[in-house]
């Protein structure tokens, strides 16, 4: 049963086209659950700030002006006004040299008003990310990139934890899905999803094969999978036939087309023909990510938002 049905939401007749009678799965909605999770946010701050406690704060810094960043980061700043955080903008050129950069990064470091510290990837190539990332001190780092944060989420001491991993976790148990001792493989081993997804995975119980560009006979583990999760950004990496019936499928892959249309690394209508559960693209996994920031940020503040579809750790 979704959370919406448990309001009675489920009374309200539902018009559905050929293809959405068709499908066989559920939606994985980020939309609706990132409202959910900054709602609870917003509500922990108002009564942390009533009690005379100060606002969240958050530095958000965009060095050049890559047009999908921008929109990203306007999309991350309308959410901390949604939340209660105060945001901090800082917008550099693309010449910015490293050294402007970091001297920035200490700067807000060393701020009593700024709790979290966002600078928005990619960088320009001049600029070292990984530098960048372990400049900012790990107990700002509301990313969740610092290496400190990364291992202490491999040593199951989950803190400020990567944005993405942990909004997948966040949108699956949010519908009830416990995936403790579920097979689930990670198509991607980046540091930013494919990494910290696999820890989170076992942090909660699952048995977890990531998959990447070495990765011989892909389809066979995508067979395999009870719970399928897909951060390449490549549409089509992985055919949809191949997906197991029952199969719950997260896409956090996204990618552009020349149309303009937005789309996964799954093709989602045969996909969902399949699955039993689904995240589309747009509308699943991008609203969690930055829902799970806002979280980060308050938890970096101090504050105990205490979802409670937020998953303990269990493996």
């Amino acid at each position: 049963m979704y959370p919406s049905e448990e309001k009675g939401f489920h009374k309200i007749p539902i018009i559905m086209n050929k293809s959405e009678q068709a499908r066989k799965a559920k939606i994985l909605d980020g939309k609706q659950v990132s409202s959910a999770v900054i709602g609870c946010v917003h509500e922990a701050i108002e009564k942390h700030v009533s009690m005379g406690g100060r606002r969240p704060g958050l530095a958000v810094v965009l060095v050049g002006d890559d047009p999908a960043s921008s929109i990203y980061v306007q999309a991350k700043r309308r959410d901390c006004e949604r939340a209660g955080i105060l945001a901090k903008d800082f917008d550099l050129d693309a010449s910015t040299s490293q050294e402007k950069l970091l001297d920035l990064i200490d700067r807000l470091n060393e701020a009593a008003d700024t709790d979290g510290i966002l600078v928005q990837l990619p960088l320009p190539g001049h600029i070292d990310e990984t530098a960048v990332t372990n400049r900012i001190h790990a107990d700002k780092d509301v990313d969740g990139f610092h290496a400190f944060n990364v291992g202490k989420l491999a040593l199951r001491q989950p803190g400020l934890r990567p944005c993405t991993p942990r909004g997948v976790m966040a949108l699956l148990h949010y519908y009830g899905i416990a995936n403790r001792s579920m097979h689930a493989v990670v198509v991607g081993a980046s540091n930013i999803v494919g990494r910290p997804m696999a820890l989170e995975l076992l942090l909660t119980g699952s048995t977890v094969t990531v998959s990447h560009r070495f990765t011989r006979n892909l389809e066979e583990h995508v067979r395999s999978a009870e719970l399928l999760i897909s951060a390449i950004g490549k549409p089509g990496i992985i055919n949809s036939e191949w997906i197991r019936p029952g199969a719950i499928v997260v896409d956090v892959g996204i990618s552009r087309q020349a149309s303009g249309k937005l789309v996964g690394d799954i093709e989602f209508e045969t996909a969902a023909k399949k699955a039993s559960w689904i995240s589309p693209v747009p509308g699943g996994v991008g609203p969690m990510t930055r829902a799970t920031l806002m979280v980060n940020t308050a938890e970096a503040a101090g504050l105990d938002v205490g979802l409670p579809y937020t998953p303990q750790p269990t493996g």
